[in-house]
């Protein structure tokens, strides 16, 4: 009798073994499963996140093309009504979706003057940005303009914001990539670089502006207020300074098309998609080609060539762009931040 008991003992565990085997089994399966899929998807993310630089990338050589033939201040009024309007599809899809609550008017003041403080500063660093392409090259602009990845770790010292030494090792090589792309043998640095150099700290501090709105807003309502402010105060300013011919504007429509919907409306809809899923660490890098993008875009379409010392530069920059951000690229993916 004993025996038979036993032996069911027996039978039982090794059958509650066998099962809590299959178990395991199964769950390491799935979890090496959602492992692939994460793999693909953060894959997929930097791919769009490159797409989206590549884009932003070649808006340079379009915004130097619309230099050629209308103002600055023209181009960027109508570049951003394009793409404000590009914006508004997504904008109205998501509204109808989004359940409306007591709090909506409060998120509608909030938005507003978060896209007021955005497009206001958008619009000094896309008009200086603008101004510097008449009499820079794109791809000098797009490396200058870069230099707000490493100017933005400066602002934070104001807010009290710890800078790692990687940072600032980074910084000094960026520097001195601009020492070698724009500052001649005379210690000149041309008109148009130095209106881009400007432009660049304002584009950091639109970042911050941004990073500070972002937790309190949509991303998407904040971008197409700041697009239709930065819209409002350039065609202002282009209605007092400069003569809007129509003409004129139907010879760039091509660059403006591409720097309205492809750069503003579809490059950000893949940022907001490629930031959903991407490691800090690889947006990092990612974005950084921008820059790249619109050296490679002025050379095959407006054939630009900056010479030795101007590419020694350019490559001293996205050096130091990258080791500015050497701390989010060491980072491990659960204590990262979004960049």
């Amino acid at each position: 009798m004993i025996m038979k008991v036993a032996q069911e003992l027996l039978i039982n565990y090794m059958n509650m073994y066998k099962k809590r085997k299959l178990c395991h089994r199964i769950m390491d399966k799935h979890k090496g499963l959602g492992e692939v899929n994460m793999d693909k998807r953060e894959l997929k993310s930097s791919a769009l996140l490159l797409i989206t630089a590549a884009i932003w990338g070649f808006a340079f050589v379009a915004q130097r093309m619309g230099t050629m033939h209308v103002g600055a201040f023209t181009f960027t009024a109508f570049r951003f009504a394009l793409g404000s309007l590009s914006l508004a599809p997504l904008l109205i899809y998501f509204n109808r979706k989004k359940e409306k609550s007591e709090n909506s008017k409060m998120e509608l003041k909030t938005s507003l003057v978060a896209g007021a403080a955005a497009g206001s500063v958008l619009f000094i660093a896309a008009s200086l940005q603008q101004i510097g392409l008449i009499y820079t090259d794109a791809g000098k602009a797009g490396f200058i303009t870069g230099l707000y990845i490493v100017i933005v770790p400066i602002f934070g010292i104001f807010l009290k914001q710890r800078i790692h030494i990687s940072t600032w090792a980074g910084i000094a090589v960026a520097v001195l990539g601009l020492y070698f792309l724009s500052v001649t043998e005379g210690f000149y640095i041309s008109k148009g670089d130095l209106y881009v150099i400007i432009g660049a700290f304002f584009w950091a501090i639109h970042i911050l502006i941004i990073d500070h709105f972002t937790k309190r807003v949509d991303s998407l309502k904040l971008s197409f207020l700041q697009f239709v402010t930065c819209f409002v105060f350039s065609m202002i300013t282009a209605l007092i300074f400069e003569t809007i011919d129509f003409k004129s504007l139907s010879i760039v429509l091509i660059p403006l098309l591409y720097g309205g919907i492809m750069s503003a409306g579809i490059a950000y809809t893949l940022q907001i998609i490629g930031q959903k899923h991407a490691r800090p660490s690889h947006a990092a890098v990612a974005m950084s080609m921008e820059s790249v993008f619109a050296s490679i875009g002025g050379f095959l379409i407006l054939n630009e060539v900056l010479g030795i010392r101007g590419y020694i530069g350019c490559a001293l920059m996205l050096a130091g762009m990258l080791l500015s951000q050497y701390e989010n690229l060491t980072k491990k993916t659960g204590s990262s931040t979004p960049v």
